[in-house]
């Protein structure tokens, strides 16, 4: 007896955890698809603001420009994870990419600044001793506003000469890709690779084709003066790649958990109907051993 009401405790909790596993689905569903939305439809606006910071790469100007420029100092790495777990291998990908990142260039721990957008990144290298700075990543309306203050943290820190962002980005429902860009010094070649980033192959959002001439940078002139437009154009693309990034995060998050949780109300059925075959299998061995016992008695009596 006690051992059956043992497997009908378990069957109970399997049978609970797969309803609030399911009800955490639809939600990330419901989710997912906003956050998808947003993130497919500000890959256009990225990459149209990079695009015209490549095409302006060929002018003298921005070549003397402090962000364009390669030079020894620290390194600033934007970690962009989620404040919530359940979400499969989403954090965990993004921590050890860049950790091994940064151990493939041999930047020591002493000269990383960690901005970790997210707790679950900020408090893995807090741990192990780097310089972290948090900010919170629950909300799912991201005002664009609220990364300028990071953006304008990283400008006034002089001695930064080097920024990454690491992120999830988003492929399809089922597949993230952890990535580690740099975003400082902009080079020409960077810019390229990002916009090549950003872009998805097909869809609506792909890019239009681009012939060969359109692709090189041309020399421009610029009014009312390089110095004046740069300085405004170039921490506004600074925070918007920042920006895509977070955007990029938490369209995976919510897909990854949304996964997660699918296969967890999948396993927690499958576990609920092993155990109730077990159940079922132990009462009808009772009742047999039962009804033999009073079969035995009664043939004793006679």
């Amino acid at each position: 007896m006690a051992n059956l009401k043992s497997i009908k405790s378990k069957i109970l909790s399997y049978k609970k955890t797969g309803t609030v596993t399911h009800a955490m689905e639809a939600v990330s569903a419901v989710k997912m698809r906003k956050s998808q939305e947003r993130a497919l439809s500000g890959r256009a606006y990225a990459s149209a603001a990079l695009t015209v910071l490549e095409r302006i790469s060929g002018t003298a100007d921005l070549a003397h420009h402090p962000l364009t420029q390669t030079r020894a100092g620290k390194t600033a790495v934007v970690l962009v994870t989620s404040d919530k777990g359940l979400a499969g291998s989403l954090n965990s990908g993004v921590i050890r990419t860049v950790e091994r990142e940064l151990a493939s260039r041999n930047i020591q721990k002493d000269s990383v600044y960690i901005y970790a957008y997210g707790k679950r990144g900020g408090e893995h290298f807090k741990a192990r001793g780097y310089d972290v700075s948090m900010y919170t990543n629950v909300s799912d309306n991201i005002p664009e506003g609220d990364v300028l203050s990071l953006t304008q943290k990283l400008l006034e820190m002089t001695e930064v000469t080097s920024v990454f962002v690491a992120y999830q980005n988003f492929i399809s429902t089922f597949e993230q890709v952890p990535t580690f860009r740099q975003i400082v010094p902009l080079t020409s070649e960077l810019m390229r690779e990002m916009v090549a980033g950003i872009r998805p192959a097909k869809g609506k959002y792909a890019p239009l084709n681009r012939t060969e001439n359109d692709a090189k940078p041309a020399a421009y002139t610029i009014e009312p003066d390089a110095d004046t437009v740069l300085a405004e154009l170039l921490p506004r693309l600074l925070n918007i790649a920042i920006f895509h990034g977070i955007l990029e995060n938490k369209s995976s998050e919510h897909s990854a958990r949304m996964v997660a949780m699918k296969s967890a109300t999948d396993k927690a059925k499958d576990m609920a109907h092993s155990l109730t075959r077990t159940f079922n299998k132990v009462r009808q061995a009772a009742i047999t051993r039962e009804v033999s016992e009073i079969t035995s008695g009664m043939e004793a009596m006679k």
